[in-house]
């Protein structure tokens, strides 16, 4: 069984930065960051390739969001700079075994972690 932990979320002023990591055990997998707004539904956010050259992004974060895996550590990082009120919501790691922004083709996913930007 696949664990997924994320951390870093928190509250940020517009503008600002968060870093998220996610802790995950088992073999290494292409990961993605997906989140969910208040009264939303989920989306796709960041992915990375299990070999770490290969990564995507949503057109809203592009350019402001950066995706990054150490392997040594078994950790994937999600790097957010110049965050928007409407990057407020729970972000979730996922693992799979495919490059996708389809949710529903990710095995595993973590608990979820606050990000909440302040205008």
């Amino acid at each position: 069984q696949v664990q997924l932990v994320e951390s870093g979320g928190g509250l940020v002023q517009a503008g600002g930065s968060l870093r998220l990591s996610c802790a995950h055990s088992g073999r290494t997998y292409t990961m993605g960051w997906f989140r969910q707004a208040p009264g939303k539904e989920r989306e796709f956010a960041a992915a990375i390739s299990w070999s770490g050259y290969s990564t995507d992004y949503a057109d809203s974060v592009k350019g402001r969001f950066t995706i990054s895996r150490d392997k040594a550590k078994n950790t994937v990082y999600l790097q957010m700079d110049s965050l928007k009120p409407e990057d407020t919501a729970v972000y979730y790691c996922a693992a799979g075994g495919l490059m996708t922004r389809q949710e529903r083709l990710y095995d595993y996913w973590g608990q979820g972690t606050q990000v909440t930007v302040s205008s």
